[in-house]
């Protein structure tokens, strides 16, 4: 355990009982000394910084402090500071006595967004395709590959996603990744040596995919965003660019739809210079008070890069992903893809063809989307009623929602959840390093907690809420 209150606040962790903050805290730190997790010798923080960091009364916290000293946990010294004492844990002589609960090893909660329910994952389901794709499974689905990915698997998704999103795509036009991140990293080496220098981005986004961009030798500029989505229509936003990535479904993490102006400004952007839309898709079937949001990619399927995965609608675990592509590109991403299919195994392939052939697929995403459904529902109700001074966005679809906070609050807020055993992201997490500060706010994952796990979550979310 290092010497810092970095290390310490990260692994220190609050049960969620009903007792008091300062009971809560001097059993809280108990426990992290008898575990190990904090280190004899570790220097704790200052009265001062721990209540500003909690937002408590700074008594409070040199009160616990004092107890603890009293009781030998601690010791505190005169230019010093607090430090966790060298002697401070009993040893048990007793070899019948009852073992200490095991420290845990994260958050008790985690409402990080990015992952949908992982225990409700169709395991029937998803071994009755499996038996059934394998039986008819002809033996050279067991070899290398191709780097298309199965015939299978790319005729039904044709198939699927004309239906779903309104997609124009057929089998040809379809390569099968590992996933959105391998996906754009091919694009990414395809852009690079069709001579792009610049892939415009939105202002909010995930940093490992300007980081795969960048990695392929790609600048980033930053695309505004704003309640309507980005602002493709400004032609100063894209002036140099060759591509630019976006989620105009459900934006990723503001939650606003693309503008119908700005999609078709976008389009116009692409078709008058010759650049591609690299379009994320990444949660496009989980819309809940309208009809779904269709896909850019049906406006101009010579221009636009459709990206989907299996990862919000089943798990990311399966590393299952498909681009469909504009006929210029299918061989320059094949070529960058390899020779052979190392990514994305045959079975898995299978597998997945036949569990959408069979329906079970949509079943699975119904079923979702009212679970879904209704924990954004309890999420809206929970913050009517318990913070009520709490706004809440992007809610129309996807897996989580934004909830605003006052000017300033957002990394007190995230410090005090993960005191309470609660894993949050604040809106900053997401932003551009190019982009202005421009509110303080949470992006809540409600997809992520395990059905059992839910109501406590929920509940911590609310405790620390200001």
């Amino acid at each position: 355990m290092t010497d810092s209150w970095a290390t310490f606040g990260a692994d220190l962790h609050l049960e969620p009982v009903g007792q008091g903050l300062r009971s809560g805290l001097m059993e809280a730190l108990r426990e992290a000394v008898r575990s190990g997790r904090l280190a004899p010798g570790t220097r704790l923080p200052s009265s001062r910084v721990l209540a500003a960091d909690l937002g408590v009364a700074r008594n409070t916290v040199a009160d616990a402090y004092a107890e603890l000293v009293a009781e030998g946990w601690l010791t505190a010294r005169q230019g010093s500071g607090t430090r966790v004492a060298r002697r401070s844990a009993p040893r048990r002589t007793d070899p019948a006595a009852a073992p200490s609960r095991p420290a845990r090893s994260g958050a008790g909660y985690n409402l990080k967004p990015g992952s949908p329910d992982l225990s409700a994952f169709p395991r029937t389901a998803w071994l009755k395709a499996a038996r059934k794709a394998l039986t008819a499974a002809p033996d050279e689905a067991f070899g290398y590959g191709d780097p298309h990915g199965r015939v299978e698997l790319r005729t039904v998704l044709a198939e699927y996603l004309a239906r779903a999103r309104g997609v124009y795509a057929d089998p040809e036009r379809i390569v099968i990744c590992s996933g959105f991140a391998h996906g754009l990293t091919l694009l990414g080496r395809v852009l690079r040596r069709r001579g792009v220098r610049d892939v415009a981005v939105e202002s909010y986004g995930l940093d490992v995919h300007r980081d795969l961009l960048t990695d392929a030798g790609l600048r980033t500029p930053c695309l505004p965003l704003d309640e309507r989505g980005s602002r493709t229509g400004e032609p100063a936003a894209l002036r140099g660019a060759g591509a630019v990535l976006l989620t105009p479904a459900h934006q990723f993490p503001t939650g606003v739809p693309l503008h119908p102006d700005r999609r078709a400004a976008a389009v116009d952007w692409a078709r008058s210079t010759g650049g591609l839309i690299l379009e994320d898709d990444y949660d496009g079937e989980f819309r809940y008070d309208r009809q779904p949001v269709g896909a850019l990619q049906g406006l101009d399927p010579e221009r636009v890069v459709h990206l989907g995965t299996a990862s919000k609608s089943l798990a990311p675990g399966l590393r299952l992903g498909w681009m469909v592509l504009p006929r210029s590109l299918v061989g320059e991403v094949v070529a960058a893809k390899g020779v052979s299919d190392w990514t994305s195994g045959s079975p898995d392939q299978l597998t997945l063809a036949e569990f959408i052939a069979s329906g079970a697929y949509d079943r699975h995403v119904r079923s979702m989307r009212l679970r879904y459904r209704r924990r954004r529902d309890q999420l809206v109700a929970a913050l009517a009623e318990r913070a009520p001074g709490i706004e809440v966005s992007g809610i129309a679809a996807g897996l989580h929602a934004v909830l605003e906070l006052p000017a300033g609050a957002e990394r007190s807020v995230i410090q005090a959840a993960a005191f309470q055993g609660l894993a949050l992201d604040g809106l900053a997490r997401y932003r551009h390093p190019d982009a202005p500060a421009a509110r303080d706010a949470l992006v809540i994952g409600y997809g992520s907690p395990s059905e059992s796990a839910w109501a406590g979550a929920l509940d911590a979310l609310c405790r620390v809420l200001p």
